[in-house]
């Protein structure tokens, strides 16, 4: 016999409102435990959303779902002689019902029900993710500008985007970092979108999560495996090894992409050199960028960012510059 035959018990006080929470970012159907209980126990189970995806679910699990959309004065009325209430919240939450409940309680007439807010289901660390790949589906198929976008076309805003992450990093601006860092992973969830359109060789955002998660295993075998790391040094020859396995590269010069500022370019190139242990002589030449090669080589080798210093004592111009403005 289903709990809504049950008789008035007005000995047992004023009742209990349950709103019921999932997220949409879980599969529907995959609710805790204590809310199958109480989803179960329940006298009276409403739903304001008849579309709900959850409805289906709990309804073959026997659970009769009322499509309902009661104010808080119905709610209160339906608890009246102990029974419980449930509310499978919409996406909003119910702030209007919330609200009302709130009312009524303030007003000190009514002997209200207790309320009890219960999460049916969590969201897991990145679930936001999935409403990032949501959304750009939809701004790639409807508006004008990114459904004609490129990666060739986008390349520019990488490189512009990497470099305000940067800045934000240097500058120590928390809300900033946040910010930047959003419109990097922007750039790689557009990229992924438009990738998958491709005719003859697709690819999704999975196929490249899942390629950084296969990467990341095999070059952590300290963290996966049996290989034993307690340094950052030994850690960086796990990392080079496996990578060198992987590329099959016949010069350490390989992967270094010659695009990038040449400061950072001299630098990286002076990184493999040393990490390979090889004693290549700096080329001979006249002119500022043979000098600023050998810099750039001296400061890897104390450990110091060639581009970072160059940037910190450009910043350090540009005050001076706007000190200068201000005194005139």
């Amino acid at each position: 016999m289903n709990a809504t035959s049950r008789a008035p018990r007005p000995e047992a006080g004023p009742g209990r409102i349950v709103l019921l929470t999932t997220s949409h970012r879980v599969a529907p159907g995959l609710l805790s435990w204590p809310a199958w209980q109480t989803l179960h126990a329940a006298d009276r189970v409403l739903c304001a959303d008849g579309a709900h995806p959850q409805l289906p679910y709990l309804r073959e699990a026997g659970i009769p779902v009322e499509e309902a959309s009661s104010t808080a004065q119905e709610l209160v009325d339906a608890c009246a002689g102990g029974r419980t209430v449930v509310v499978v919240a919409t996406g909003e939450g119910e702030p209007a019902l919330t609200d009302g409940l709130a009312r009524l309680a303030g007003t000190g007439r009514v002997r209200m029900p207790e309320l009890e807010l219960l999460p049916a289901s969590y969201d897991l660390p990145g679930a936001r993710l999935l409403d990032l790949v949501q959304v750009m589906d939809r701004i790639r198929a409807e508006c004008p500008w990114s459904s004609r976008q490129t990666h060739r076309g986008l390349a520019k805003y990488g490189i512009e985007e990497a470099y305000e992450l940067v800045e934000a990093i240097e500058e120590g601006d928390r809300d900033e970092l946040r910010e930047e860092l959003g419109d990097v992973l922007l750039q790689v969830v557009f990229h992924a979108r438009i990738a998958e359109e491709h005719p003859e060789e697709p690819f999704s955002v999975d196929d490249v999560a899942g390629g950084i998660v296969a990467k990341l295993v095999h070059r952590h075998p300290h963290v996966f495996g049996d290989a034993t790391a307690t340094t950052p040094e030994e850690v960086k020859e796990h990392w080079l090894r496996t990578k060198a396995v992987e590329k099959r590269r016949t010069s350490v010069t390989e992967g270094v992409p010659l695009g990038q500022p040449g400061l950072a370019l001299a630098a990286k190139l002076a990184s493999r050199v040393r990490t390979a242990g090889l004693d290549v002589p700096l080329p001979r030449g006249e002119g500022i960028g043979y000098e600023l090669l050998a810099l750039a080589v001296r400061a890897e080798a104390e450990g110091v960012d060639p581009e970072a210093a160059l940037r910190a004592a450009a910043r350090a111009y540009r005050d001076a510059i706007r000190a200068e403005e201000a005194a005139g």
